[in-house]
């Protein structure tokens, strides 16, 4: 068995303190392409030279593998109303035989996206696909010898490759590097392809780690120097999870992985984390050489109480996210998909520490219309995808579509916002009833539309609608608010008359930008100067100003 595993290389001094690459471009052929760019606390993915938000969708998993089946589909996602589409691309079908090479998929894809006015990121299925090697080519699979396999503890080997093997990095790396090759030929002007994800939900699974030869062996070896450099240069700037496992074990700076970080299923779990991340930088460095594209790393997440081996371990989990920047500069940011109720801690979790929040899968459903608020609201969000999103059954009317045409009216104002502490998000339910927000020279109590006597749904004994709001301070007194099922008081947090009054509120469109005025609404709709509301299941904008009086 070739087990050879590719030669360590440092880690760029800029990983240190974790940025994200290709923010920073340097030639005037990447300053037109597709890329990052800091805008105060926030980072904004830049399309054709302007920020660019993602009102997306991820194909199910087989969608993008026939054309003729994706004709029906492309305009169902055009009255979804969304501007981006996510796709998978599988290793196995565009390299069938060793070197030969078939884009028509890809082609495809980009052909029919561009005929939609749609985006396009691209989702590399390749070595990995929810923890397996499903779409790896049957030339890969079928040579164990030269392409080899994780193994268990009893030396059988899984339907996973093993990242200790050299070919098996290669060949991944050759063929993505093919890929973003022709991606360059065929869109390097049009900007069809706006960021690739590499690999998909990555990780080990029942075990925690992999227990080949060359495994066994670098697991015994000390922890890289690479790796203890980073840890002691930005101790104090960890996520607290992880710095707290490195503490318990005593803060060490050198010995075997045991030694650093203790002995148990988190430490086989770190330990795949390094190579994991080392393996996937490795293809996107081959591809990033072709055609520097945004190229992020997805995670399947933890259910709760499950340890590790009993999910897909390893991956960019957000107590790990450490270990991945120090091993995969490369790579620009992480993401979850998230199929969990516990949204908001999920993206709390992945919004730290300078990772910026995308969220490339979510549970479709109903309430993924109030969750897309509050990402984009609270957490300066690039995007937004629910998973399988051709299986919506009526597009015409289905929530999502409702929230992306309010978010997208907005997005210019959004945008502007982003980064610079005038915009919040809020999230409810019957569990999470209310919230209070601080922002600009008010605190908003935004309370969900069940909790007032008068909504259509008090006493709800049920299941409560998702609310979501996001809300932007445009001036001292003044307020942009859009969402749905909220009601929303106010009260001064700064000097001065201590009551807060309604002077107006106006709800509207905005088209092309242009303010386009509806109803007044400082009557009924706001139970005569009481509050703002946005009822359940309905979607809106509304302006609002404010005055104070004692």
């Amino acid at each position: 068995m070739s087990t050879a595993y590719f030669s360590k290389r440092s880690v760029m001094a800029t990983c240190i303190i974790f940025t994200v690459t290709v923010l920073w471009v340097t030639s005037s052929e990447c300053a037109q392409i597709p890329h990052l760019r800091k805008q105060g606390t926030a980072v904004q993915l830049i399309v054709d030279d302007v920020p660019f938000l993602i009102f997306g969708g991820e194909l199910g998993n087989s969608s993008a593998s026939n054309l003729d089946y994706m004709k029906a589909q492309w305009p169902k996602l055009v009255t979804l109303n969304l501007n981006t589409v996510l796709a998978p691309v599988y290793w196995d079908l565009i390299e069938p035989q060793e070197g030969n090479f078939d884009f028509t998929l890809v082609d495809g894809l980009i052909r029919e996206a561009r005929r939609h006015n749609l985006r396009l990121v691209l989702l590399w299925f390749a070595s990995f696909k929810n923890s397996m090697s499903c779409y790896a080519p049957i030339w890969v699979k079928a040579n164990q010898p030269r392409f080899p396999r994780a193994q268990n503890k009893e030396g059988r080997g899984k339907e996973i490759v093993s990242v200790f093997s050299e070919e098996n990095c290669a060949a991944d790396a050759r063929a993505f590097t093919a890929l973003m090759k022709h991606l360059r030929q065929v869109d390097g002007e049009t900007h069809t392809v706006i960021m690739v994800q590499v690999e998909n939900e990555m990780g080990m699974i029942p075990e925690a780690r992999d227990y080949c030869d060359a495994a066994n062996d670098l697991f015994s070896k000390p922890v890289p120097k690479e790796l203890m450099d980073y840890l002691v240069q930005n101790k104090n700037a960890l996520i607290p999870e992880f710095r707290k496992t490195w503490a318990e074990a005593g803060f060490k700076t050198s010995g075997t992985w045991e030694e650093v970080f203790g002995e148990g299923l988190g430490t086989d779990e770190i330990f795949m984390a390094w190579h994991y991340a080392r393996y996937t930088n490795r293809v996107v460095e081959a591809g990033k050489a072709e055609y520097p594209l945004p190229m992020f790393v997805n995670a399947a997440l933890i259910r709760p109480g499950h340890q590790p081996g009993q999910y897909p371990s390893a991956g960019p989990l957000p107590h790990l996210m450490d270990i991945w920047r120090a091993s995969g500069p490369q790579i620009d940011f992480f993401c979850p998909d998230i199929h969990f109720p516990n949204f908001a801690e999920w993206c709390e979790n992945y919004h730290r520490s300078g990772n910026p929040l995308f969220i490339p899968e979510a549970r479709r459903e109903p309430q993924a219309a109030a969750k897309v608020f509050y990402a984009m609201g609270q957490h300066d969000a690039i995007g937004f995808c629910p998973f399988s999103i051709e299986s919506t059954s009526n597009p015409e009317n289905d929530p999502l579509g409702r929230a992306y045409d309010i978010l997208s009216q907005l997005a210019p104002i959004i945008l502007k916002h982003q980064g610079k502490g005038t915009m919040a998000g809020a999230l409810l339910d019957k569990d999470h009833p209310t919230q209070q927000i601080k922002l600009g020279d008010y605190a908003l109590k935004v309370s969900h539309d069940y909790t007032w006597s008068w909504s259509s749904g008090w006493g709800e004994s049920g299941q409560w609608p998702r609310a979501g709001g996001l809300f932007i301070s445009t001036g001292p007194d003044e307020y942009i608010i859009a969402g749905t099922g909220i009601i929303v008081t106010f009260a001064p947090n700064s000097p001065g008359d201590p009551i807060a009054g309604i002077a107006s509120i106006q709800e509207g469109r905005y088209v092309e930008g242009r303010w386009v005025p509806g109803r007044w609404m400082n009557g009924d709709q706001s139970h005569q100067g009481r509050h703002l509301r946005i009822p359940a299941n309905s979607f809106g904008i509304q302006r609002i100003k404010l005055y104070r009086y004692h």
